[in-house]
């Protein structure tokens, strides 16, 4: 599965007291879009965690902040696989109003065993999924 794309509507929940998205819950959307993305191909971060006792972690963010997202807004988040690895998976993600760039970031992810957090290679249905 190539990309992936949700709608999210930005409630007054997401936002500072001037109306604008507050930085850190763009992460909350990126992470709602990988989510969806992994669903729409099959696979459940529960069912990935239970079954093959590992679990995805965020290992980096690089994060551009173009425009600001406002109060009641429809914004579009995407993602696209950059990079699939044995046990390394680098996307990039973006957040757009209609036309408009409002974030662009590059997210890397370490694929771990559920107990001991230690990188473990990715079953090969998992990684044929994603690209």
């Amino acid at each position: 599965m190539k990309s992936h794309q949700i709608d999210v509507r930005i409630y007054y929940e997401d936002t500072d007291v001037g109306g604008v998205v507050y930085y850190a819950n763009y992460l909350r959307f990126l992470e709602r879009a990988r989510t969806e993305w992994l669903r729409a191909a099959g696979f459940e971060l529960s069912d990935i965690q239970r079954d093959m006792q590992a679990v995805f972690v965020v290992r980096r963010v690089e994060a551009d902040y173009h425009l600001p997202a406002l109060l009641g807004n429809l914004v579009t988040v995407t993602c696209e696989p950059r990079h699939v690895g044995f046990s390394k998976l680098v996307i990039d993600q973006s957040v757009r109003r209609g036309d408009e760039l409002l974030l662009s970031a590059v997210v890397t992810l370490a694929f771990v065993s559920a107990g001991h957090n230690k990188p473990i290679p990715m079953p090969k249905q998992l990684r044929a999924a994603m690209q």
